[in-house]
């Protein structure tokens, strides 16, 4: 009797032994992953991710994520781990895509190829470290391309570090420089402080600000008197602060805010940066003038085409969307559309007038304004590093896309005009191509 009741006392360890291991082993699968036939059946359902031209830009294959464009629109799409989501489109709609939902991008391949084509052409050429591009659908505000350099390759994400894994276009934040006098001219007019023909007092430097102020330089010659056509077209920081110095800084910043910089992006579950716009209380005279040329703040590539796009789309911003039929719905009237239509004039004239060699195309009107930004390091602006800047549209008569450039950090021929305007040219000419627009015979150079 005594031996059965050991042995059945050294069976129920061993039974206990077991169930124990057993969720030792289980409490492992979860904490270590899933077992690979759970993680294929994961991968199996989820659903795909395509261009609105209905490429494949992510899918599931025998159990594991493919991403059949390679490097094209990689950091927008993101990559897959084990069983969810890590980075991009893929961590942002985990949930849908995980229920076997597939998601279909405003992206064209054809626009988004174009540039990061052109990206990887040019930003290499003048050694520059990284840059974005985007290009908006006019009055739609579907973001058709959303390009970054260096390239990420989702299939291989391992061998990529963060920073290339980086959507550099939707949360990169940078001083948009001069490009912003294109919106803060608009602005004025806008309010009846300036017209295109108003001539103003432009020496090459002036100090703004009284006792704590700063001296305001200009860095391109250009004539003593400058009309506002002049100022964009030499871009003039002197006389940026002769247009604003009537401005009162509430209704300024007001007119800022309403273009959405310093704002969250209305565009849903995709993370994106809200870029700085001072407050109030601290916009005295000097802070008045150094916005009034794009120093001071910052903005997101994201931000500056949807700030642009408003003179493009007649004076009225619309919040941009990547996902159809999703996003897109905000909209508000920010300038009178005659206004946003001469404004375009003025930048058609900055093109064929000054820099038509970098971002013009015989045939074709194209608008727009370039920017060469020093960057802050250390709490002071570099005289070393930029960024290299354009914001544009074309047509400029009735725009269909606006397209933003920013390349940081070139080392070689860094302005606005030598770098960032002709990557615009390049997206530009490809675009036109994809429409299969034909050129016209009275157009300026």
């Amino acid at each position: 009797m005594e031996v059965k009741i050991r042995t059945r006392s050294a069976l129920m360890r061993l039974i206990a032994l077991a169930m124990f291991l057993t969720l030792v082993w289980a409490y492992a699968q979860l904490e270590w992953g899933a077992p690979q036939g759970v993680r294929q059946r994961a991968v199996q359902a989820r659903g795909s991710i395509l261009s609105a031209d209905g490429r494949v830009l992510a899918t599931s294959v025998n159990g594991k994520r493919v991403y059949p464009q390679g490097t094209l629109a990689g950091q927008i799409v993101g990559m897959m781990g084990d069983t969810e989501g890590l980075e991009g489109l893929e961590a942002a709609y985990n949930g849908p895509l995980t229920s076997g939902q597939n998601l279909k991008l405003t992206l064209d391949s054809q626009i988004q190829a174009a540039a990061e084509s052109a990206l990887n052409k040019v930003v290499p050429e003048h050694q520059g470290e990284y840059g974005s591009v985007m290009v908006l659908e006019t009055r739609t505000g579907r973001v058709l391309a959303a390009a970054t350099y260096p390239a990420f390759n989702p299939n291989d994400w391992r061998q990529f570090s963060q920073e290339q894994r980086r959507n550099r276009p939707f949360i990169d934040q940078f001083e948009p420089g001069s490009t912003i006098k294109a919106l803060v001219v608009a602005a004025a007019l806008n309010e009846g402080l300036t017209t295109p023909n108003t001539l103003y007092s432009t020496p090459m430097s002036r100090f703004v600000g009284g006792r704590w102020g700063s001296r305001i330089g200009d860095a391109v010659a250009h004539p003593s008197t400058l009309t506002t056509q002049g100022i964009l077209r030499y871009s003039s920081n002197v006389g940026m602060t002769h247009i604003v110095e009537h401005f009162d800084p509430k209704r300024m910043r007001e007119y800022l805010a309403q273009y959405g910089f310093g704002q969250k992006v209305a565009l849903p579950v995709v993370p994106s940066g809200r870029g700085i716009l001072k407050p109030l209380e601290q916009w005295g005279e000097l802070v008045r003038a150094t916005n009034a040329f794009g120093q001071g703040m910052s903005s997101t590539n994201l931000q500056l085409v949807s700030a642009f796009n408003v003179l493009a789309n007649d004076g009225q911003y619309v919040a941009p969307r990547l996902i159809e039929g999703s996003g897109g719905l905000e909209r508000r009237n920010v300038l009178r559309p005659e206004v946003a239509r001469s404004t375009r004039q003025l930048l058609l004239n900055v093109v064929n007038e000054g820099i038509f060699h970098a971002a013009g195309i015989k045939g074709y009107d194209l608008a727009g304004k370039t920017g060469t930004a020093q960057v802050v390091v250390d709490g002071r602006y570099s005289s070393t590093i930029y960024d290299s800047v354009f914001a544009g549209f074309l047509p400029a008569e009735a725009p269909r896309v606006t397209i933003t450039v920013m390349v940081h950090g070139a080392k070689q021929r860094h302005h606005g005009s030598q770098l960032a305007a002709p990557i615009f040219r390049e997206v530009s000419a490809q675009v036109l191509s994809s429409w299969g627009a034909t050129p016209h015979t009275d157009t300026a150079p």
